[in-house]
């Protein structure tokens, strides 16, 4: 399939693309060593340990879905501190996407695994005392390690999705460009650049620190052309590749993941709780009667039907067996703290937003009458969870 060439005319172009070298010079191996680089500078451990907003009215902090991604704990410790200096309870464990990392004495996870009923990828959240992960872990820590490479995978098939003219390739670049109304001019630049990317990546293989192998890399990436091909161009080029990375995601294969059942059965065995994130995703789940211990009614990037789930949660646990455990409500700010580290005109906004421990659903007065009728705060998640996990 050949891609449809762009009716637009020449002076209308965005980018002159017999212009853009493809050969790699040092400027690129400048540029790719620096959005590899997870040493910070003394600039950055500022910004990342300063809140642009202070909360001294919130006195309990309940964050139990967050990433801290390359950013050193203390400086997170700092960073939250400063934003809550009244805060009296909390609980505050980090879930980092396939890797285990520990705070204050709990540790957490936020695994991809493959619900086999719905036939569609979901997430949970994974919390444990953190002196349970002993030997007695080694088999949930090699499955999280099978998905982190696997899962890593999937920036080699977003890189060849922007530059491959194989037919099914090809495909998914007219739908975005379609999509998107990126010119030819844009799909041949995305595709130079990108093979820039994918040849330093793999000749500097050894070097790359395995958390910087995210799809976010491309993203990275063109931030750094900016000042030699303008923002116009690049933001564009950003719109693109936003498109083919969702269709990637859509169709990346479900068949190398652990199911939800096995994953939870582990962590159970060590004592985990487990919380099921992303509401706009757990629709089906709901129907599953997984063994976990609640649901995500709210996210930054899904705020539309809070109330409703926390209907569905309080009229599932009147129904509940007087030996069984209610299920709790849980809010996740899905912090992603790579991105503090960020110029502040590189930041993606929406991302740029999130605070850990910052949810303003459990304030919002439609939204605790809901809570109320169902007997749930912030306070009773706090401990009713924590002593759960103990």
């Amino acid at each position: 399939m050949e891609l449809v060439k762009s009716e637009t005319p020449p002076q209308c172009l965005q980018v002159d693309v017999s212009k853009v070298d493809p050969e790699i010079n040092d400027a690129d191996r400048e540029r790719f060593f620096r959005i590899i680089d997870t040493a910070l500078t003394e600039e950055q451990r500022i910004r990342i340990a300063t809140p642009e907003q202070v909360y001294p009215m919130q006195t309990e902090v309940l964050a139990v879905h967050w990433h801290p991604e390359f950013v050193p704990m203390d400086l997170i410790a700092q960073r939250v501190r400063a934003m809550f200096p009244q805060v009296q309870e909390s609980l505050i464990i980090p879930t980092q996407h396939n890797v285990i990392m520990s705070w204050n004495g709990h540790s957490g996870v936020e695994v991809d695994c493959y619900s086999r009923g719905f036939n569609r990828k979901v997430q949970l959240l994974l919390h444990f005392r953190e002196e349970r992960l002993d030997e007695r872990a080694d088999v949930l820590k090699s499955m999280l390690s099978h998905t982190f490479t696997y899962r890593g995978s999937q920036l080699f098939e977003f890189m060849d999705a922007v530059m491959n003219p194989a037919a099914y390739r090809e495909e998914q670049r007219q739908k975005a460009a379609g999509r998107t109304g990126a010119g030819l001019d844009i799909v041949q630049f995305a595709s130079i650049l990108t093979g820039k990317l994918k040849t330093l990546l793999e000749d500097n293989w050894r070097e790359t620190p395995r958390d910087m192998v995210k799809n976010k890399l491309i993203r990275n990436w063109f931030d750094l052309l900016r000042n030699e091909y303008g923002d116009k161009v690049i933001e564009r080029t950003q719109v693109y590749l936003k498109e083919i990375k969702k269709q990637v995601k859509e169709d990346f294969s479900l068949k190398f993941f652990y199911r939800a059942s096995e994953v939870i059965e582990e962590a159970r065995s060590l004592g985990a709780g487990i919380v099921i994130p992303h509401p706009e995703q757990f629709w089906p789940i709901l129907l599953a009667d997984y063994d976990v211990d609640g649901y995500e009614v709210w996210n930054p990037q899904s705020r539309e039907y809070t109330e409703f789930l926390i209907t569905v949660v309080n009229r599932h646990n009147k129904s509940r067996t007087a030996n069984s455990r209610p299920l709790l409500v849980f809010m996740g700010d899905d912090c992603h703290m790579g991105e503090k580290a960020k110029d502040p005109e590189h930041q993606d906004p929406e991302k740029a937003d999130r605070q850990i421990g910052l949810q303003p659903a459990w304030d919002d007065m439609a939204i605790r009458k809901q809570l109320v009728v169902s007997g749930m705060d912030r306070e009773r998640i706090i401990r009713e969870y924590a002593a759960r996990l103990n």
